[in-house]
């Protein structure tokens, strides 16, 4: 059996937003194309200890930038996959990274997908997916936290048995 896939959102996930600038999170701030990012040290760890149990791949309007300036910025793996996400002609019913989730993933992969801004429609098309799928919903001033990656790692695991 295939690895479970892990598709990764980058902002309100490891880049953080919103959080009190009196008690920041660890990590520290970096420039992509100019613009100042918040980039969570301590999810990074967590997301490189989930590659041993899944494949990892960036699902972020960042698309190829995530490549560019993360593994750098945070330790993390260079040459992960990433999503691209077409302009127009997406169904606008669903969430607009739906489409391309399918095409990346198919229906039999089985996959977690960690994003701050799941709607309604991720959830319903998450139960009507053929292979297992769990959605993991940050908060975007903290991202992914230990007790999300201890449940991602568990039903990984679980999907090997």
């Amino acid at each position: 059996m295939d690895r479970p896939l892990l598709l990764i959102d980058i902002d309100g996930v490891i880049s953080l937003f919103g959080f009190d600038a009196q008690r920041p999170p660890s990590g520290r701030f970096v420039m992509v194309d100019g613009v100042a990012h918040f980039l969570s040290g301590a999810v990074a760890h967590r997301l490189r200890e989930l590659g041993a149990v899944f494949d990892l791949a960036w699902c972020s309007g960042w698309e190829e930038k995530a490549d560019e300036y993360l593994p750098h910025a945070l330790g993390l793996p260079a040459g992960l996959p990433h999503l691209t996400f077409a302009p127009a002609g997406r169904e606008l019913s669903r969430h607009w990274k739906l489409d391309a989730i399918d095409g990346f993933a198919g229906p039999q992969r089985s996959l977690a997908w960690i994003d701050d801004a799941h709607d309604q429609s991720c959830h319903e098309w998450a139960a009507a997916r053929e292979a297992s799928t769990v959605l993991v919903t940050t908060e975007p001033g903290i991202g992914l936290t230990e007790d999300q990656a201890a449940e991602l790692r568990a039903w990984a695991i679980a999907l090997r048995r």
